[in-house]
């Protein structure tokens, strides 16, 4: 039956996980897609504190819609705790050791990226810094975002303009303009973000206008550009990748579904 419904595809998608987390905080969300019948495989790429990637396990020649769950020994990014846009930086070369990696050991058609929290900003650092020598990038999930900053933080709590710009800009956001002249268009992102209707106007870590100055960044030249507002407690910053059927039905049908 998943045949009839999901694209039957050998893309891999890789999930990064946030700040001081791991592997384990993607796998219900990895779970949830293997349950359904999207896929059999899900490997975890080790990445240690110098960038050196293991895989737990091959990924088999020919496997279906392949599932990456990256588990970063430096998920602190402890060398830049006074820096973080030089640290989501360094997060970059991550990901595209990842990538690189992948890519040695089978010849994929493209890539899907999914983020949670910090693990966005290492994805778009990527994407930036290596503008021209990218490979293709069918899909981008963006789960609790902080592009413009964390709550606490003054020009986090910035409101945007219908187009997703800040009237304030973080030098998280700043360090990310280059996207919008670089991002790639075949690309279709999904912005999912959460709101706990409590007054904070955010999920607790990641204030709703953060999230959605993606919009200011890549909208302009990706090839579809939606979001997606949770609510409530379903809503939490964690819960956002934990157990979130909503959020695990919004993945499937985005990445996978026909």
């Amino acid at each position: 039956m998943a045949i009839q419904y999901y694209r039957q595809s050998t893309v891999p998608t890789i999930f990064v996980h946030g700040w001081g987390s791991s592997a384990r905080a993607e796998d219900k969300m990895a779970r949830a897609a293997q349950r359904a019948g999207v896929t059999k495989t899900i490997v975890r790429a080790n990445v240690d504190r110098q960038g050196k990637v293991s895989f737990d396990r091959n990924i088999p020649k020919g496997a279906i819609n392949p599932i990456v769950e990256v588990n970063l020994a430096d998920n602190k990014l402890s060398h830049y705790q006074d820096d973080y846009t030089a640290g989501y930086h360094h997060g970059g070369t991550y990901v595209r050791n990842v990538v690189n990696a992948l890519e040695k050991r089978g010849n994929y058609p493209a890539f899907n990226f999914v983020g949670h929290s910090m693990g966005n900003l290492e994805i778009a650092n990527y994407i930036n810094d290596n503008a021209g020598h990218l490979p293709k990038i069918n899909h981008l999930v963006a789960i609790a975002g902080h592009y413009n900053g964390l709550v606490g933080q003054s020009k986090a709590e910035s409101t945007v303009s219908q187009e997703g710009k800040p009237t304030r800009e973080d030098p998280c956001f700043k360090a990310l303009l280059g996207l919008r002249q670089n991002f790639p268009r075949n690309t279709r992102v999904l912005n999912i973000y959460g709101n706990l209707d409590n007054g904070s106007n955010s999920d607790g870590d990641v204030p709703v206008s953060s999230a959605k100055s993606l919009k200011y960044l890549v909208a302009n030249r990706a090839r579809s550009y939606q979001e997606l507002e949770l609510h409530c407690k379903s809503a939490q910053h964690s819960r956002l990748h934990n157990n979130n059927h909503q959020v695990d039905q919004a993945l499937i049908n985005f990445l996978w579904a026909k």
